[in-house]
């Protein structure tokens, strides 16, 4: 396989300038080369750490300012040990992974929101948002908001449902979806979804520790057999566990020269495998770059 022979430190000045990157660069490499500036911290206060019983551990970031009474739900959840103990219920191929409690009857804890609004979009008006420039499907316009993936028809905004982004399971009624039990998607987006579930953030490491699981039997790939589950054994907000122990991450700014030189990285090809460039990308086919904080 072909490799860059620019130094790091030529890319990086590369993606700070005005003019583009030379096209030959592949996504890998631009992001590798980002900057400093190219880069947000995810807030502690939004990260919510996930370890599970066969030791591996899921971060995932939350994301307030499009489902704030599910985000400020699934905090207090996690600070009162709700999700402890709580477990991986099912795993249906190319779909989700969804988790919750052991005991459905187990009551919520206070300051919980038992009915909250549906949260599935948001007035346009007041973001910044940056058009993908390629057509969609499923929407009149898609791009992003302050890192994460979005959807609008002119007037509102919503989170996709894009690999890896985490939703907040319910039944039939839009009010029923308390936080308590969440899902991921792990497979081809299923954007039907968007707009009909609240989502509330996204895994930012150890989604392997989930796409890897035994796909579950029952109906909607519901497990069966209750030692198939995967038991969480502990859920913690990271601003709450000791400074030395907290994951960090950086998330691609929207607005920074790599992140432009990315997306057309991923919408033409023109590193030395591709024989002919797409011309085009799929939101969900540009996934945000997110990295371990330097």
């Amino acid at each position: 396989m072909r490799r860059s022979v620019l130094s790091p430190a030529f890319l990086a000045l590369l993606l700070t300038a005005a003019s583009p990157p030379p096209a030959a660069l592949s996504p890998g490499e631009i992001v590798a080369a980002a900057p400093a500036g190219a880069w947000r911290a995810v807030a502690p206060d939004n990260l919510l750490v996930m370890d599970l019983a066969n030791g591996a551990r899921v971060a995932i970031e939350l994301a307030p300012d499009f489902a704030p009474v599910h985000v400020a739900n699934i905090r207090a959840l996690a600070r009162a040990g709700w999700f402890d103990g709580s477990a991986v219920v099912r795993v249906q191929d190319n779909y989700v992974v969804q988790w919750a409690g052991a005991d459905e009857k187990k009551p919520l804890p206070a300051g919980v929101v038992a009915h909250p609004p549906a949260e599935y979009e948001r007035p346009l008006a007041g973001l910044a948002m940056r058009p993908l420039g390629s057509p969609d499907p499923y929407a009149a316009q898609v791009g992003h908001v302050g890192g994460w993936p979005v959807a609008s028809d002119g007037r509102t905004a919503w989170l996709t449902h894009c690999y890896g982004m985490v939703g907040v399971g319910r039944d039939m009624p839009p009010d029923t979806g308390t936080g308590a039990e969440l899902y991921t998607v792990i497979g081809q987006a299923p954007r039907h979804l968007d707009r009909n579930i609240a989502l509330v953030g996204r895994i930012v490491e150890g989604i392997e520790a989930l796409t890897a699981l035994p796909r579950g039997t029952g109906d909607l790939g519901f497990y069966t057999d209750a030692r198939q589950r995967l038991t969480i054994r502990r859920v913690r907000m990271a601003t709450d566990m000791p400074a030395a122990e907290r994951p960090r991450f950086e998330v691609m700014r929207e607005d920074a020269p790599a992140f432009a030189a990315y997306l057309d990285a991923r919408a033409n090809r023109h590193d030395a495998f591709f024989v002919r460039p797409a011309g085009g990308v799929d939101l969900c086919n540009a996934p945000v770059p997110v990295r371990p904080q330097r």
